[in-house]
């Protein structure tokens, strides 16, 4: 018998739940009763796996709740998911079963309070600010007439065909569109990524190289535009070398990216206006410049027209002006004839006077031969005279060197040992037993060895 206060006992009439029928039960009961909240908390621990979904954490002080959104709906959020932002979340409440945890699925989400988003951007302004990303010194100046234009906005919308209407209107120029969206999730990264393709492109490639660019898109509220106040985008136009004019919203919004272009429009249609001046203007000028070249042309040869006939009054007659330079090369000629007969007559006169002073040659000829025989005669007693005296000296000194020499020595029956090198040998201990020497006699030499 079991007792009846066992705890094996019956349960009476609950009903009995596998595990998996508990879970699913307790899901649908969450649906039903939270089938649409809004919840207010920090955001943290985002993640992004490679399904492209977002998970997070949605905490207080109290308590955390994870957080799902799905793909499709992560890229139609107006507020970018950072961790740290405190964010109103839309959505439903569900469970998953399999880890026995709840967790809100995220329809919307919104910045909590009206000024977070306001104070969030002045704080990221006045951080890219500091780093000089919008120092005026920086700022690139927009070309005249630009040959090709990159546009950075939607490819569907009133955006580019007001752009180009109004270039059409002004100054048809080549238009290069970079197609990106303009809001949601990836906006950011596709604006920043068209900016930095247009700014890469080659100057002579087969794409042609924009002389400026227009980032663009119509008007919307705070959140719609956030795609251009964020980091990715700022720095993309801030390294850009080719000019940047901004043109995003109505004139009364303000985003980060109009701090650091170069030019600021409050319109997409103005950006256009900016970009090119009025073709009709530049004509219509350039037609005031050609008038006025003619006006002036016109009066200044009407001027030279003028001092032309003045020098020419002043000049006379051209006939009478030539007769008189005739007659004065006349008499200019004649004194000249005059001056050169009488030069000529006074050389002749001077050539006769110092023909006279010279001496005959013949008589000049033989004094000079005299003279050569009376120097050849001298210098002839002088080298004889010389030449005695050398022989003289030559036969004396002959002699005392016979005297000095050592050949007197060996005719006296001495005799000069040299060695193999034929070196004098002068000491005994300098030869060596076996040594070959050579003895010179006066009348020749001979071989010998040293014995001892």
């Amino acid at each position: 018998m079991i007792p009846e206060n066992s705890s094996t006992a019956p349960a009476g009439n609950v009903p009995e739940l596998t595990v998996s029928e508990l879970a699913f039960s307790l899901k649908r009961t969450l649906e039903e009763t939270y089938g649409r909240v809004r919840v207010r908390g920090e955001l943290g621990r985002i993640t992004f796996p490679k399904s492209g979904h977002m998970y997070a954490d949605l905490k207080d002080a109290e308590a955390v709740l994870n957080v799902i959104c799905w793909k499709g709906t992560l890229a139609r959020l107006s507020v970018k998911p950072e961790e740290g932002l405190e964010v109103i979340c839309t959505g439903r409440v569900s469970s998953y079963p399999a880890r026995s945890n709840y967790q809100l699925i995220i329809d919307s989400m919104e910045l909590a309070g009206a000024g977070a988003l306001p104070k969030m951007l002045e704080e990221r302004r006045k951080k890219l600010a500091a780093e000089g990303l919008f120092d005026p010194a920086r700022k690139k100046e927009i070309p005249y007439l630009p040959d090709v234009i990159g546009v950075v906005t939607s490819p569907t919308g009133a955006v580019i065909r007001d752009i180009m209407h109004r270039l059409d209107d002004r100054f048809p120029r080549h238009v290069l569109l970079w197609p990106v969206a303009v809001q949601g999730q990836g906006a950011a990264e596709q604006i920043a990524a068209a900016i930095r393709g247009f700014d890469s492109l080659p100057a002579k490639g087969k794409v042609p190289r924009p002389d400026v660019l227009i980032v663009a898109r119509g008007g919307g509220s705070l959140e719609d535009l956030m795609a251009f106040n964020e980091e990715i985008v700022v720095r993309a136009v801030a390294d850009c070398s080719i000019p940047v004019i901004s043109a995003v919203g109505h004139e009364t919004d303000t985003t980060l990216i109009d701090y650091v272009a170069d030019v600021r429009a409050p319109t997409p249609t103005a950006a256009a206006e900016k970009a090119v001046p009025v073709r009709l203007e530049i004509l219509g000028w350039l037609n005031e410049c050609a008038q006025r070249m003619a006006t002036g042309a016109s009066r200044h040869l009407s001027d030279l027209h003028n001092r032309l006939a003045a020098f020419g009054a002043r000049l006379g007659d051209p006939h009478r002006l030539l007769e008189m330079q005739s007659q004065k090369l006349d008499h200019a000629a004649h004194k000249l004839d005059s001056a050169f007969q009488r030069g000529l007559a006074l050389k002749v006169a001077q050539a006769e006077k110092l023909g006279a002073q010279l001496r005959r040659p013949e008589d000049r000829i033989r004094e000079a031969a005299q003279t050569l025989a009376f120097a050849a005669d001298a210098l002839d007693r002088t080298i004889k005279k010389i030449l005695q005296d050398k022989k003289i000296r030559w036969e004396q000194e002959s002699k005392l060197l016979e005297s000095y020499s050592f050949k007197g020595v060996l005719a006296r029956g001495f005799v000069v040992v040299r060695d193999e090198n034929n070196k004098p040998v002068a000491d005994a201990k300098t030869a060596r037993t076996g040594q070959g020497v050579q003895l010179e006699f006066r009348d020749g030499r001979r071989r010998a060895v040293i014995e001892s």
